[in-house]
């Protein structure tokens, strides 16, 4: 069959299954230990799908699976409606793919870098190239051995984006940008979308998949225990807080809310007469809470969202 008739079929296959990714009963074992352990997962074509876990839950493994890096030990995957094994060297051709360590030829500058994967593919819009890395602040002109980890990152990003894949795969996409390139990351997920194709998004960080995702899988020790929208990431939200006061506090009326746990109270002696709360609020709380504090003479409010190992310790205990 030609490049033209597998193309063609490809949309079609894809278009009246609806499903970019299908994961049935997928398991891959390392020995003694599983790596992932009966996957069923569905990814809708158009949306931003979060694969959210603590580090070492299996989100690489996964992923590796479905890019036929690496074969299953039992299951089957389907992307863009072929099989990920028997099909592989078309899929690849509409996938775009960010791996959690983007690390490639120390001498080779931005530019040939990208050069060189755009060739792989067979020519892209350099036009588009220079766009993306304008918005990301990236001088392609520097060799890769001079980028710093953030700017590593931006020409893996560039090289996932360049040619508009049908599906893009980003395993910790934002590892190492600065909060400014984290937003236009956040931009540019956003034209993909719209633009129709399917992001697959791995991340161990809550606040980032509930930004920019639409629906989002937890898996835990290879395992999926959650799948849903990502307003059903409230269970899993929290923060860590110390209010520090002038004097009184409002102590018996915190003790009071639902939603607060681990609650400590430090009077300080001395004629400063300090009191220090410390807790951990839920995020259906803490509005509650920062209008209980704003009635005292607060002197410092510091907020922490735990880490997804924290989390999940406390939602799935």
């Amino acid at each position: 069959m030609d490049t033209v008739s597998q193309v063609s079929n490809l949309n079609r296959t894809s278009q009246s299954a609806g499903w970019a990714i299908q994961t049935q009963n997928l398991t891959k074992n390392y020995g003694q230990s599983r790596g992932v352990n009966d996957l069923n997962l569905e990814v809708r074509e158009g949306e931003v799908f979060g694969f959210l876990g603590p580090n070492g839950a299996g989100k690489t493994t996964t992923i590796r699976i479905l890019l036929n890096l690496i074969k299953p030990t039992a299951g089957r995957v389907m992307v863009l409606g072929l099989d990920s094994q028997r099909d592989s060297v078309e899929i690849r051709k509409h996938i775009g793919y960010l791996p959690g360590e983007f690390s490639l030829y120390p001498n080779l500058t931005g530019a040939k870098t990208l050069e060189y994967f755009g060739n792989l593919r067979g020519g892209v819009d350099w036009s588009r190239v220079n766009r993306l890395a304008e918005r990301l602040e990236l001088d392609l002109s520097k060799k890769f051995r001079q980028y710093s980890r953030g700017n590593k990152q931006k020409v893996g990003i560039i090289q996932a984006m360049m040619h508009r894949p049908r599906l893009l795969v980003l395993d910790e996409p934002t590892s190492g940008l600065d909060p400014l390139n984290q937003q236009e990351f956040y931009r540019l997920v956003e034209e993909v979308r719209q633009d129709g194709s399917t992001v697959f998004f791995s991340s161990h960080i809550i606040s980032e998949v509930e930004k920019i995702c639409d629906r989002v899988a937890i898996i835990r020790e290879g395992q999926l225990v959650k799948v849903g929208n990502v307003a059903e990431l409230t269970g899993l939200k929290s923060h860590h807080l110390e209010l520090i006061f002038a004097g009184a506090a409002p102590v018996e009326d915190l003790r009071q809310l639902p939603g607060i746990r681990d609650l400590s109270i430090v009077e300080e002696d001395g004629p400063d007469g300090r009191t220090v709360i410390r807790c951990v609020v839920g995020a259906e709380t803490l509005d509650k809470v920062v209008k209980l504090a704003a009635s005292y003479t607060l002197l410092n409010f510091v907020s922490r969202e735990p880490s997804l190992e924290e989390s999940f310790l406390h939602y799935y205990k």
